[in-house]
C-alpha cells in the first residue's frame, strides 16, 4: 500500500532511508502527517473534556497507528478508552495496550460495530491477553447476545456491552422507542445478572454534524444526540437494573470538538453553547429515572482534521487548511494546460482515486485542495484556491475551484504550477485517504514542515 521502494519493507527500513529528507524527495504519491498539528488537536480536546469533567473514548480508525494513540490518550490520564473499527486495529495495538496496563493505566477498547459472530474468537483471544474488563462490544439485535455470551466462555470474563441507539443517523442501532425490540433489553439484563455480560450503557454515533456549517449547529447536534440517548433510557427505564450506573456515550468529531467552544468562550457564551452546557451538566450531575449516569464522548478524525471537518466550522477558532489539517498527500504535476487547450486552465497530477479517495464535501465540488505553498510567488489573487476538480484511477485534474460559493469569477486565471513540481493536497476525508497508504511520513511544522522526522506504520486489513 502506498509508494514502495524495492528494497524497503518495514517502517524501520523507511526511517533509515527517508528521515532527514525533504518531502519532495519521497516516492510519490506519499502520505504526509504533521505531528505538531496532530498533537495540538489531541491536546485541545483532552483539555476540553477534562475542563468539563466528562470521559472521552478516542477512535483510532482515522490514523491506525501506535504513535497516534499515544497522542490521543495523553500521558497523564489513568483511563485509556479507545474504540476501533476493525479487530485488526485492536490486534495491532496490543503491544501498546500491554505497555499501558503495565504502567498502571486502565485500558478499555471497544469494537465499534454490532458484534458479528466471525470476530468473537479473535476478540476473546485479545481479551485473554489483555485481561478482564479490557474488551467491550455493542449490540442492537437479540441474535448478537449469544455471540457475546460465547466471548465470556472463551475469554473467561464478560465483555462490556453498549446498547447501540439510533438517534437519527440511521447507520446502526435502534430508535429510543424501539430499544427493546424482541425483548432485547430484558434479555440483555438477564445475561448481566448471570455475569455473562457487563452492561455499560447506551452508545450513539451520529455523523449528521458532517453537514453542519456553524458551531451553533454542531453544538445543537451534540445536544440532540444526548437527548436521544436520555430519551431511550427514560422509555426503557423499567427494564434496566436500578443499581447500574449507565454510561451515555455519544459522538462524531464535529459535534464533540464543538465542546471547545465552551472552554474558549472568553467570558461569553452563545445561546447554543449555554444550552449544550446545561445538557452536559444534566448527564454528569443528575440522576435520570433513578439511574446514576456518566457521560462519555467519542471522536476520531478530530486528531487530523480534513477539508470536510473544516467545512463544518464546528469551532469558532478554526484556521485555514494549511494551519489546521495534519495530513496531506504529495503528488507530482505531470502537465499544465494554460494556453487555451481546454475551456479553462488545468493541470494534471500523478495521483487519483487510489491515492486520494472519492469522498465528497458539501463545501465545494472537488476531491482535495492544493496547499498554497505550491502556487507561483507572483500569483495575482492568493485568496483563490486550486482544487482537485476531476479524478481518475491514478490521475487527477486541478483547476480553480468554487468553495463555499466563492472563487469562480477568475476561472480563466493561469494555473500557477510547473511540470515536475511536487504539490501537497489536503483530502476531503482523512480516514478514507489514510487507508490507501501503509505508512505516514512524519513532519513537524513546529520545526520544519517539509523535512521527514519519522515514519509511522498503519494497521491494515480486517
Amino acid at each position: 500500500m502506498g509508494s514502495r521502494h524495492p528494497t524497503l519493507q518495514t517502517a524501520s527500513d523507511f526511517r533509515r532511508h527517508y528521515v532527514g529528507k525533504n518531502i519532495t524527495q519521497l516516492p510519490q504519491p506519499a502520505m504526509i502527517l504533521d505531528k505538531a498539528k496532530m498533537h495540538r488537536h489531541c491536546k485541545s480536546l483532552l483539555d476540553a473534556v477534562e475542563y468539563l469533567g466528562v470521559h472521552f473514548r478516542a477512535h483510532v480508525k482515522t490514523h491506525k497507528t501506535l504513535e497516534g494513540v499515544r497522542l490521543q490518550v495523553g500521558e497523564t490520564k489513568k483511563e485509556v478508552r479507545l474504540v476501533a473499527s476493525t479487530v485488526a486495529e485492536i490486534e495491532y495495538l496490543q503491544p501498546l495496550l500491554h505497555e499501558f496496563i503495565q504502567n498502571g493505566r486502565e485500558v478499555s477498547i471497544l469494537y465499534g460495530i454490532p458484534l458479528p459472530p466471525s470476530q468473537v474468537d479473535r476478540l476473546a483471544a485479545i481479551g485473554r491477553q489483555l485481561g478482564q474488563g479490557t474488551i467491550s462490544v455493542m449490540i442492537d439485535h437479540t441474535s448478537q447476545l449469544s455471540h457475546v455470551a460465547r466471548f465470556a466462555e472463551q475469554a473467561s470474563f464478560p465483555a462490556g456491552v453498549y446498547l447501540k441507539v439510533d438517534t437519527g443517523y440511521h447507520r446502526a442501532g435502534l430508535p429510543p422507542s424501539g430499544l427493546n425490540k424482541d425483548d432485547l433489553v430484558s434479555k440483555l439484563m438477564s445475561l448481566d445478572r448471570q455475569g455473562k455480560i457487563n452492561f455499560i450503557g447506551l452508545y450513539s454515533h451520529s455523523s449528521l454534524s458532517y453537514n453542519d456549517l456553524t458551531a451553533e449547529q454542531a453544538m445543537a447536534n451534540l445536544e440532540d444526540e444526548l437527548s436521544g440517548c436520555l430519551d431511550a433510557l427514560e422509555k426503557n427505564a423499567h427494564l434496566f437494573s436500578s443499581d447500574k450506573e449507565v454510561t451515555i456515550s455519544v459522538g462524531a468529531s464535529p459535534q464533540v470538538t464543538s465542546i471547545e467552544n465552551l472552554v474558549r468562550n472568553e467570558g461569553t457564551l452563545l445561546e447554543g453553547a449555554k444550552n449544550l452546557q446545561q445538557t452536559l451538566q444534566k448527564v454528569v450531575t443528575e440522576r435520570h429515572c433513578g439511574f446514576r449516569t456518566k457521560l462519555e464522548l467519542h471522536a476520531g478524525v478530530y486528531s487530523l482534521l480534513d477539508v470536510q471537518q473544516l467545512s463544518t466550522h464546528s469551532r469558532a477558532h478554526f484556521g485555514d487548511y494549511e494551519e489546521e489539517i495534519a495530513i496531506s498527500v504529495t503528488a507530482e504535476v505531470c502537465s499544465v494546460y494554460n494556453d487555451g487547450e481546454r475551456q479553462q486552465p488545468e493541470a494534471l497530477l500523478a495521483v487519483g482515486v487510489l491515492g486520494l479517495g472519492r469522498e465528497p464535501c458539501a463545501a465545494y465540488e472537488g476531491w482535495g485542495i492544493i496547499d498554497r505553498d505550491a502556487y507561483s510567488p507572483n500569483t495575482p489573487n492568493p485568496d483563490r484556491r486550486l482544487i482537485v476538480k476531476r479524478v481518475s484511477q491514478e490521475h487527477s485534474i486541478v483547476s480553480w475551484g468554487l468553495i463555499n460559493g466563492h472563487g469562480d469569477e477568475d476561472s480563466q486565471q493561469p494555473i500557477p504550477l510547473q511540470v515536475g513540481q511536487t504539490v501537497r493536497i489536503y483530502p476531503n476525508h482523512a480516514c478514507i485517504t489514510g487507508a490507501l497508504y501503509g505508512w505516514y511520513y512524519i513532519v513537524d511544522s513546529s520545526e520544519h514542515g517539509e523535512r521527514v522526522v519519522d515514519v509511522w506504520e498503519r494497521a491494515s486489513g480486517w
